[in-house]
């Protein structure tokens, strides 16, 4: 009789086990037949036929690893600098005032405007050095200037450079330049003067 009892129990316990593993097998299956679409793959995004964003492009650059706060103006012709302090006019619109490290999920160091149009004219670019908690100088600064023609899709460098600010509050021009309606570059047109486009403090 006790022989009998100690084998159903262990029938029991068998039986139990025996559920339990193919419950969770098909947890597991379950599992693996929903991975494909809970994180699909992500297309690659075809950036050729990618429109640019405005029709003259001014992008700064520097150094990732420096905690610095480069500010970049730029200044349209019959219009207002656009900055830090001033982040739109009527033709230029500043994308982000790049604080260094300061309020930056990301490690990138750059600023970008850009233009609804190209108005005939001077253009201005500017570079303020507003802080440098890194206290490395100098401070290298790639600036890039790119135009769209009103009737094409993708944009062209005009022209680029890289420049040294040696010290904070240093400002500079790097570029002074003519384009035509068509977004042309005209020649002999490209000057680098000192000649301040900020205004105003910040904060």
């Amino acid at each position: 009789m006790q022989a009998l009892d100690q084998f159903e129990e262990d029938d029991a316990g068998t039986v139990f086990r025996d559920v339990i593993t193919l419950a969770l097998c098909g947890f597991v299956a379950v599992v693996i037949l929903l991975l494909p679409h809970i994180r699909p793959e992500a297309k690659q995004a075809d950036t050729a036929g990618v429109a640019a964003p405005g029709n003259v492009m001014v992008e700064a650059r520097w150094p990732d690893e420096l905690d610095a706060d480069v500010d970049l103006w730029v200044e349209a012709p019959g219009d207002v600098p656009v900055g830090y302090s001033n982040k739109s006019g009527v033709i230029f619109n500043l994308l982000r005032d790049d604080l260094g490290r300061n309020a930056d999920p990301t490690k990138l160091n750059y600023e970008a405007s850009y233009s609804r149009g190209i108005p005939p004219g001077e253009y201005a670019v500017n570079l303020h050095l507003y802080r440098n908690k890194a206290a490395v100088f100098p401070v290298p600064v790639t600036v890039v200037v790119s135009a769209k023609r009103p009737d094409g899709d993708n944009a062209r460098q005009l022209l680029a450079t890289t420049v040294q600010l040696d010290r904070e509050g240093q400002e500079l021009t790097v570029f002074r330049f003519k384009l035509t309606e068509a977004g042309e570059l005209v020649g002999d047109s490209v000057h680098s003067l000192y000649k301040p486009l900020r205004s105003g403090r910040k904060s």
